[in-house]
């Protein structure tokens, strides 16, 4: 059998992970934040029209004449503007898709405010967990990606360590990379703390020496 392949890793990372994660849905409401280039957008919407399914996209920027569909709402705003939004939003959700301002502490907020909102078995992705396409010398090198990629997916560690027994964690490093959430009851999340490694300790600096020195 001929295994297909899109020539963008982009593409791959969107949609093969859309794909994979979201077939066995029914009838789903998705709420996406961040549309831009418009691609994850017309494949949730797609969804939807398949799936008789209900798609609410946010963004800073006005992107309200992108679409048509009775199956897409839009709403203009920030994507932590909640006490507006959640007047437009359905009671509950099953995937929520965050694409807008990658910053991890923004991240992790936006993460809280609205994974209450996930069914049990929904799905939260975040995108742009990956520092690997912007380290130097890289074909994307960019400090301020490598950064703010690096610690969002730091902070996800943090959330999930305190989190096990809510949802599990899945990473996609193709492109940009993904953080994908499975939501697995409606228990409230703990917040998250700093973990401790051990790699930083003296005794790894210990054994470094060590090793260093034979």
């Amino acid at each position: 059998m001929k295994i297909k392949s899109h020539n963008s890793a982009y593409y791959r990372k969107v949609i093969d992970n859309f794909n994979y994660y979201l077939k066995d849905f029914k009838n789903p409401k998705i709420l996406e934040f961040g549309v831009r280039t418009g691609i994850s957008t017309n494949f949730f919407l797609d969804i939807c029209k398949k799936k008789n399914g209900k798609l609410i996209s946010v963004d800073i920027d006005n992107y309200e004449n992108l679409f048509k569909s009775k199956y897409w709402t839009f709403i203009h705003a920030r994507d932590d503007n909640f006490e507006y939004i959640k007047k437009i939003l359905p009671k509950t959700l099953d995937v929520i898709h965050l694409d807008s301002y990658h910053e991890a502490k923004h991240v992790a907020n936006i993460i809280y405010i609205y994974y209450p909102l996930l069914k049990p078995g929904g799905m939260f992705f975040v995108d742009d967990i990956s520092c690997l396409p912007y380290l130097k010398g890289e074909k994307k090198d960019s400090f301020g990606n490598e950064i703010a990629n690096q610690e969002t997916f730091e902070i996800i560690q943090e959330i999930f360590f305190h989190n096990k027994e809510n949802f599990d964690l899945n990473f996609s490093f193709t492109d940009s990379g993904y953080a994908i959430l499975k939501k697995l009851n409606n228990r409230n999340l703990n917040y998250y703390r700093k973990l401790s490694f051990r790699k930083y300790s003296i005794q790894n600096l210990s054994r470094k020496i060590k090793k260093y020195l034979t």
